[in-house]
């Protein structure tokens, strides 16, 4: 190859405009704030297609932000932070670093790479961290390969043959306290210095750029449209993720919202007696998740209040109703509403119900926990540090 000009990059991503236009569904292409957001969501997708082209090597392997709040691409759960490794299918990888202190850190096996390809695909493998040997520090070491070495007295986990990419997520529900981990990656059967870029590796680097962008931006932005079209309106169905990359010990329900100013929906869920973790977010008519570092538009496990009858209320509006359990739609009239559970066996669907949102607080428990302006003001940017306390990058 005798590499790739900046003109020709961008001619090739030129077309993309156009691609989302037709994307995006039909009744929303005359609105100017959404087709601004969907300009947007392309610049979400050419953020990640670029991590790739400058730092992407499967021979020397490093974990780099997959989603996140500056990659809003594939609707990232509010609590997770992912990141990824290129691996080559065969190869030998040791994992070493700090396990942290977060609720959940999972490992997937994943392939064909979703960015590349542009299809969904089930998850190859799962490692759980927390069964990991962990020294006196918290620190973990663990060899991903094809076989299990002779001599290899430490944590060992089999590499499916078929595995282009590693997936971590990190999942931590009481922000800015929890330490997110540590993680390195090597690849044991290839030499340890890389050297320069070769032209042909690197003009392949960049000739990936639109296609990722193209598969990122593209991928969901209908998604809203065909839960309304299901009749999926303030209303909530169980939805199976494992055939796109979700995890295989958590279940998912979602729906979409449709809410004016004075209006309001209230959910109501029974939690499990014994759950790992739970959650519920938002998203705008894009399905981009709804900005969650300035906005209460997400709640977890820790961060919401449970009524004394074990029953998780919360309230969807575009205005404070007071209480506790307030999620915001933040400027959006319309979007999508979706939960998840992780390591139970019981996985209720919530009910919901469309209220005006002066009758909100005469519909709820007497003992519902209120908060005044005051706290509120508090909360949210209290909940804003803590969210960039968090490791993303």
């Amino acid at each position: 190859m005798s590499g790739k000009t900046w003109e020709s990059l961008i001619d090739e991503l030129r077309p993309l405009g156009g691609m989302m236009h037709d994307r995006v569904p039909e009744e929303l292409r005359g609105d100017p704030h959404v087709m601004q957001e969907s300009v947007r969501l392309l610049l979400y997708g050419l953020m990640r297609a670029t991590t790739d082209a400058l730092v992407g090597d499967r021979d020397h392997p490093m974990f780099v932000p997959e989603l996140n709040i500056a990659q809003n691409i594939f609707q990232p759960n509010a609590d997770t932070i992912y990141k990824t490794a290129m691996i080559a299918p065969g190869g030998s990888y040791r994992l070493r670093g700090d396990r942290g202190t977060v609720r959940m850190v999972i490992l997937a096996q994943m392939g064909p790479d979703t960015l590349r390809s542009g299809q969904h695909h089930p998850v190859l493998g799962q490692l759980d961290f927390n069964d990991l040997t962990l020294d006196a520090k918290g620190m973990f070491d663990v060899l991903i390969s094809p076989e299990k070495p002779q001599d290899h007295a430490g944590d060992w986990v089999l590499l499916n043959p078929q595995t282009e990419k590693f997936m971590v997520r990190i999942v931590g529900c009481d922000w800015g306290h929890e330490r997110e981990p540590r993680l390195s990656i090597d690849r044991l059967d290839v030499q340890p210095a890389k050297g320069r870029v070769s032209l042909d590796d690197l003009a392949f680097r960049l000739s990936e750029i639109p296609t990722i962008t193209r598969n990122c931006a593209l991928a969901f932005p209908a998604k809203v449209q065909q839960l309304r079209d299901e009749g999926l309106v303030n209303a909530l169905k169980v939805v199976d993720f494992s055939q796109m990359s979700g995890l295989s010990r958590q279940s998912y329900y979602e729906g979409a919202y449709d809410l004016a100013d004075d209006e309001a929906l209230i959910t109501e869920v029974h939690i499990p007696a014994q759950v790992g973790y739970w959650s519920l977010i938002l998203t705008n008519e894009l399905y981009e998740t709804t900005d969650w570092y300035n906005n209460q538009s997400s709640l977890n496990d820790t961060q919401a209040v449970v009524d004394s009858d074990g029953v998780f209320r919360a309230v969807i509006s575009a205005r404070d109703p007071g209480v506790h359990n307030w999620i915001d739609t933040s400027g959006y009239p319309r979007g999508a509403v979706q939960g998840r559970w992780f390591d139970t066996d019981a996985r209720p669907t919530p009910t919901i119900r469309k209220v005006k949102l002066g009758e909100v607080k005469a519909l709820l428990p007497a003992d519902t926990t209120r908060v005044t302006p005051g706290q509120r003001d508090a909360m949210l940017r209290d909940r804003r540090m803590a969210a960039q306390l968090r490791t993303i990058w």
